[in-house]
């Protein structure tokens, strides 16, 4: 009975946001796929808090699929900067009425469609003179926090409750009976079925195609494993790179969206991954996933599931330098042995094995 009330009262309390009752809602993010992703933390934090408020989430269309069929937004609102007219984006939001705005992206254009609003509260990170878009300020901590508790400090801002820790990912039930069939029919080792990600929007952030395809390799040997060599747009080149260097045999799927990608990570056993969007994809979707990092930090930006883990070269003073090109040769990356990534897979899986 008490832990009921309890929540009432925080339900009670979010309802009201000083002193106004909260309708509408909107929330803000509008690119990068893994960004977007761990942004997707603050919605069933927000149904838990608003369950009758209207919820909508903008983003732009790279990342749609991230959003699409979320449980706990009404609507997703899909932008494209080249092909979509801003002043009709501009009045939707400002003729929706919002009363509560987030804008966790905090670029020119988010402040300006945050103001564009007129939301009687406007919550946003005042980066770089953007203070002007926002009536609630919210002290960013991205140099000590990771992503998602970044994205939840702007509902604390406001007091709201953030019980919620889940990343929210939907697939649809015919996509993931693709994705199986298509893994079953190709699955020709008694292994383990392993995806290898060698994509990264930095170039500073990607471990070298030999180094893949060595590991991918020694997957083989020691594990008699499934590799699948996951890509995106533009990416074919290099998994046929990997795939042509190997002494062993490894499966290229087709093209695919993000939720057909999202649906193959799900029917792996585990994942090693460059830091991408694709890498927080597989987290999310409770994939036991081993993050390679460099230029990044693992702390701030790794990925997130109880199964899932990183690794680094240690004891370089240049680490999580965020430079997206490296002038010392890239040597985070470089020097980062093989052995050492199959080491970290094989500790990984003990510790999943161990729960």
């Amino acid at each position: 009975m008490v832990a009921g009330n309890h929540i009432a009262d925080q339900r009670k309390h979010a309802v009201n946001i000083g002193g106004r009752h909260i309708r509408s809602i909107l929330v803000i993010k509008l690119r990068a796929i893994g960004d977007v992703l761990l942004s997707t933390i603050v919605t069933p934090n927000l149904r838990r808090a608003f369950p009758d408020a209207r919820i909508d989430f903008v983003t732009e269309r790279p990342a749609q699929d991230i959003i699409t069929e979320n449980p706990y937004i009404d609507d997703a609102i899909v932008f494209s900067p080249k092909k979509d007219s801003s002043l009709r984006l501009f009045s939707r939001l400002y003729h929706a009425r919002y009363d509560l705005v987030f804008d966790l992206f905090c670029n020119p254009r988010s402040a300006q469609l945050t103001f564009a609003t007129r939301a009687p509260v406007r919550v946003g990170y005042p980066f770089r003179g953007r203070a002007w878009a926002y009536n609630v300020h919210v002290e960013s901590r991205a140099d000590r926090v990771h992503n998602t508790q970044f994205n939840l400090d702007a509902l604390r801002a406001l007091d709201i409750p953030t019980p919620e820790s889940n990343l929210v990912l939907r697939i649809p039930d015919e996509v993931q009976s693709w994705a199986a069939g298509y893994i079953k029919n190709r699955r020709t080792r008694s292994g383990p079925v392993i995806a290898l990600n060698s994509s990264g929007t930095w170039e500073s952030k990607r471990w070298g195609l030999n180094h893949f395809a060595d590991l991918a390799d020694i997957l083989i040997d020691t594990l008699d494993a499934n590799i699948l060599l996951m890509h995106g747009p533009g990416e074919m080149p290099d998994v046929e790179h990997i795939a042509s260097s190997m002494h062993r045999e490894a499966t290229i799927p087709p093209p695919t969206t993000l939720k057909q990608l999202a649906a193959l990570f799900a029917c792996c056993d585990a994942t090693i991954s460059n830091d991408s969007g694709p890498m927080h994809i597989s987290a999310a979707i409770g994939t036991p996933t081993l993050g390679i990092f460099g230029p990044t930090n693992p702390l701030l930006q790794g990925p997130v599931g109880r199964h899932s883990r990183w690794i680094r070269l240690e004891g370089l003073e240049c680490l999580a330098c965020n430079k997206t090109i490296c002038d010392i040769g890239n040597i985070c990356m470089r020097d980062l042995g093989v052995d050492s990534v199959y080491q970290a897979y094989l500790h990984m899986m003990d510790k999943r094995d161990e729960c």
